[in-house]
């Protein structure tokens, strides 16, 4: 993990952050102020270590959300990372690159840098292709991280973090991805062991426990391909969303799947022989393999996507396609019923021609270019680009992460904030310091305003498990906080506000009286702020 820089972390230095952070509008919203304002206040209270943590907390606060793209190896990730980029730059074969986490982040020159493990860093340049070089040329061993600035108007609002594939058999490769993205979770010492979170006692760094409080990820984009295994449900469970281990759930993850054309729509029953509808099935079906830790599993082929948004489509290839479009239909059918075929074939579109478009394109997406140039014989080159983004499913990705992710980040970054607040004060070792953090934030989240992150506390423990709930009042906790939309919250998309206000005061009233009879203690604590949800969606529904 790298060492956290103890000239930025300084009281002072926090000061400055949130105040610059909140001075140019970068804090996502008046959770996330409401938090910074805590940190600022708290730094005075606590101990040199925790006030460098609480810094690098404020300063996380005034950044983009920062998303985790993850999944199993080959699974597609760094061209997906690269598609909703929207360039060319992360390596997605394998390399000494793809074995470490690259976080992908807005600059105002473009350069690389690889971090260190003592926190030294290095500036790398682009390969010739403007990738991130696949080999790095040093001990990745040595190495923590590395960090990718691009001018790039995607990442202004969004962090992208590319990491390598869990269930890999590189051991070590896993563990910087836990260490970066805060998977390893703190071990109380047992009884009679030292806790190592205390020999520094009085430093201005950041220990190991520590950095893993702040470090990670908000949110997870999560990558499947064909079926969903045993160990992506694993993979998700344990996989930290958030800082201080707060898991995946459908406020802060959403999972794809990729490479979608290669699915046998002979396999998925209801599909009718339609390759994209075989895929929309086998996503719902995902969906419901994965509920709750995901809001939605949506379909999409990431290399068309890569390949149309990353300008890697070319007028050559739209030129070698009207060619292929125009051969007879048998034997352009023949080719296309494999790789192999397709390249070996005789014909006037070179060898090497019909190898690149299957490196763009795979053969599902030569056919689908070919029978849309058949369709419209008059296309150009870039409407058929624009064509070949609609049949990639990368627009619905984007809106849903808009959805689920930036229409949320306030609530998402705050919730993060004080989980890494928390974990920081538990690491301190001390109790006095430990109960005054503690003692601020109940003061902060007894604020109306602050009911959110109640919530998002609510549906993460339903989520999760932690706090068992019959199956029909789960769902209703998870929709309740899974939604911005009031009607989608209600369960009643297009009704009536007098229906929906009717419908909040009445779930309002059942939750009320489910906290005080019948629910357990730690059902009872998850109705108080269901009920309370409720209650305040009557009051907006009726202002």
């Amino acid at each position: 993990m790298a060492r956290f820089d103890a000239t930025s972390s300084k009281t002072g230095r926090g000061t400055v952050a949130v105040t610059s952070a909140t001075e140019q509008g970068r804090l996502a919203g008046p959770l996330s102020m409401s938090v910074a304002n805590l940190c600022h206040r708290l730094q005075a209270q606590v101990s040199p270590r925790t006030a460098a943590g609480f810094a690098e907390v404020l300063r996380r606060l005034g950044g983009p959300l920062q998303v985790a793209v993850a999944g199993r190896i080959k699974s597609g990730k760094s061209t997906l990372v690269n598609a909703l980029i929207g360039r060319r730059v992360a390596p997605t074969d394998v390399g000494e690159c793809t074995r470490l986490v690259t976080r992908f982040q807005y600059g105002t020159v473009d350069r690389v840098e690889i971090v260190f493990n003592d926190g030294r860093k290095q500036v790398l340049p682009f390969a010739a292709d403007g990738m991130i070089p696949a080999e790095l040329g040093i001990d990745i061993e040595k190495v923590s991280h590395i960090e990718a600035y691009l001018t790039n108007a995607v990442l202004q609002g969004m962090t992208v973090i590319d990491t390598p594939g869990l269930g890999s058999l590189d051991a070590a490769s896993v563990s910087r991805t836990e260490q970066l993205l805060g998977a390893a979770k703190h071990r109380k010492p047992d009884d009679g062991e030292e806790d190592d979170s205390a020999d520094s006692e009085g430093s201005d760094e950041l220990d190991d426990t520590s950095r893993n409080a702040v470090a990670g990820a908000e949110a997870v984009l999560y990558v499947v391909t064909q079926g969903v295994r045993a160990d992506d449900q694993q993979a998700l469970a344990a996989f930290t969303a958030a800082t201080a281990s707060r898991e995946a759930g459908p406020v802060n993850a959403i999972a794809v799947l990729n490479k979608a054309d290669t699915i046998a729509p002979e396999s998925v029953e209801g599909s009718g022989g339609d390759v994209w509808k075989a895929a929309t099935l086998l996503s719902e079906k995902q969906a419901a393999t994965l509920k709750p830790r995901v809001a939605d599993v949506l379909p999409v082929i990431g290399l068309i996507a890569e390949s149309a948004e990353s300008g890697g489509f070319t007028s050559g290839d739209a030129e070698a396609l009207r060619q292929l479009s125009e051969m007879d239909d048998d034997i352009l059918e023949t080719m296309l019923i494999s790789a192999d075929i397709f390249t070996s074939w005789d014909c006037d579109v070179a060898a090497g021609t019909r190898l690149r478009l299957l490196e763009k394109l795979d053969l599902f997406g030569v056919r689908f270019a070919v029978e849309t140039i058949r369709a419209e014989p008059e296309i150009t080159a870039g409407s058929l680009r624009r064509k070949l983004l609609d049949a990639s499913g990368l627009e619905a990705v984007r809106q849903r992460l808009s959805i689920v992710f930036a229409a949320r980040a306030d609530g998402i970054k705050a919730a993060a904030a004080l989980a890494s607040v928390t974990a920081l004060a538990h690491a301190s070792g001390d109790p006095g310091e430990r109960q005054r953090v503690h003692d601020a934030i109940e003061v902060l989240l007894a604020k109306p305003e602050a009911h959110q992150l109640r919530l998002l506390e609510a549906l993460t423990l339903v989520a999760s498990g932690a706090v068992d709930m019959p199956e029909d009042l789960s769902e209703e906790v998870l929709r309740v906080g899974s939604n911005a939309d009031i009607g989608a919250q209600l369960g009643k998309p297009g009704a009536s506000r007098t229906d929906l206000a009717a419908h909040a005061l009445e779930r309002a009233g059942w939750w009320r009286s489910f906290a005080s009879f019948g629910a357990t203690p730690a059902q009872s604590r998850v109705a108080h702020v269901v009920h309370r949800a409720y209650f305040l969606i009557w009051q907006q529904i009726r202002d």
